[in-house]
């Protein structure tokens, strides 16, 4: 486990949190998406985000666009396979009491799809998997804010668990520490509050704190 910092083992505080909020593909799911393919099937160009450029495109085609990738991201959720230690993870913080919450810049009926086939559909109040229709999406601080009011938690005390730039972008936007996961190389220095290995090397840090044992 490394921090920010300089590279050494991390203090514990990583799992000292009851407020957690997770982002969904590549985090708790396995990656599928193939975002080059998407642009091209789309026509959106190599370099620019998916999203904002539906944005842009007048009304008809982007309600097109948006149908098409609903339809193929629908498939996607339902072939859903779980990443490493999410659902142990996810468990353990529900038992605890924690808040759970989802960050995701998909739509939140297809989140809810995935969370099904990775059987935690029973883990997220549907008002907190917070998706792009119901707020600006990553990197947006928006989602964040939400749930800082939503709970009433300082975003200080909150956790954004990620596995993408945007993740930590969005968590650094609106001051709250961000976990990097599921990437084996610090893609971006100096956006993670930490970096772990995956959910079940975060489980075991939160469990160490739990405890009141530094891992």
């Amino acid at each position: 486990m490394r921090n920010d910092a300089d590279g050494a083992v991390a203090m514990h505080a990583v799992g000292n949190s009851r407020h957690w909020v997770f982002d969904m593909d590549g985090t708790l799911t396995e990656p599928v998406h193939d975002f080059e393919w998407i642009r091209r099937e789309l026509g959106v160009p190599a370099d620019a985000d998916i999203l904002q450029h539906l944005a842009t495109l007048p009304a008809q085609q982007a309600a097109q666009s948006h149908a098409w990738l609903m339809e193929h991201e629908h498939a996607l959720a339902l072939a859903a396979v779980p990443a490493p230690g999410a659902v142990a993870l996810i468990r353990a913080l529900q038992a605890a009491g924690c808040r759970l919450g989802i960050l995701t810049r998909n739509a939140r009926e297809l989140a809810q799809v995935t969370l099904a086939a990775i059987g935690l559909e029973d883990c997220f109040a549907t008002e907190e998997i917070v998706g792009r229709w119901e707020v600006a999406p990553k990197p947006s601080p928006a989602g964040l804010q939400f749930f800082a009011k939503r709970w009433n938690v300082a975003p200080a005390a909150m956790r954004m668990v990620g596995d993408h730039y945007y993740d930590l972008a969005t968590a650094q936007a609106a001051g709250v520490p961000g976990v990097l996961v599921n990437q084996p190389d610090d893609l971006w220095p100096g956006m993670a509050r930490w970096q772990l290995h995956d959910c079940s090397e975060l489980l075991e840090c939160w469990r160490s704190e739990v405890a009141g044992v530094a891992p």
